[in-house]
């Protein structure tokens, strides 16, 4: 138990030193959002949570963790980070953007309050090229990435007024586990 607690601490500290949040990141982190064919849903969202960087490490047991901002109706309203813990059959560590849609305000209010997800995850990363499929209690999501210069997104639309869809940024991971996330979300 104690390597268990070990791991995930370790987990943890090494995924927040690959999430520096700086300005100009979330900017870089949108346009490649918006060049992988998302311009659209920038402009039609009532707001949006963005992480410019989740990292991602697991052996057996397993962590994420990565800092956000949250927009409403393009101004920045709140800052958000996610924490995931998942057990299953894993290997290995990924680095992903995330970008989380909100269709109103009612979607954003339930995500300011940091509800609690289960999740079933598989997912194979080599580099920066990735394939995933996700079954959670938001529902159901399948994602492709060559990486940030070739990404290729596709989603199941909005679910409870939310969309999610991430960008490989690199990393060598397998991984089919189930797990949870908790999102925390602070006002400006």
């Amino acid at each position: 138990m104690k390597k268990i607690i070990c791991f995930a601490l370790f987990t943890l500290v090494f995924s927040s030193l690959l999430s520096p949040v700086w300005a100009d990141e979330f900017d870089d982190t949108r346009t490649m959002f918006e060049d992988a064919g998302l311009a659209n849903r920038f402009n039609n969202a009532h707001g949006y949570a963005l992480f410019p960087t989740i990292g991602k490490a697991a052996f057996v047991v397993g962590g994420a963790y990565g800092k956000g901002r949250v927009y409403v109706l393009g101004n920045v309203v709140g800052y958000t980070s996610m924490a995931q813990i998942t057990l299953g059959f894993q290997m290995g560590g990924t680095g992903y953007s995330q970008v989380i849609f909100f269709q109103d305000q009612r979607a954003v209010n339930e995500f300011s309050q940091g509800n609690f997800e289960f999740s079933a995850e598989a997912e194979a990363t080599v580099l920066t090229a990735s394939a995933s499929a996700a079954a959670k209690s938001s529902g159901s999501s399948a994602t492709a990435s060559g990486g940030k210069n070739n990404a290729s997104i596709s989603g199941a639309g909005y679910y409870k007024g939310m969309e999610t869809f991430t960008i490989t940024k690199g990393g060598l991971m397998a991984e089919i586990s189930v797990g949870g996330q908790k999102f925390s979300y602070s006002a400006r």
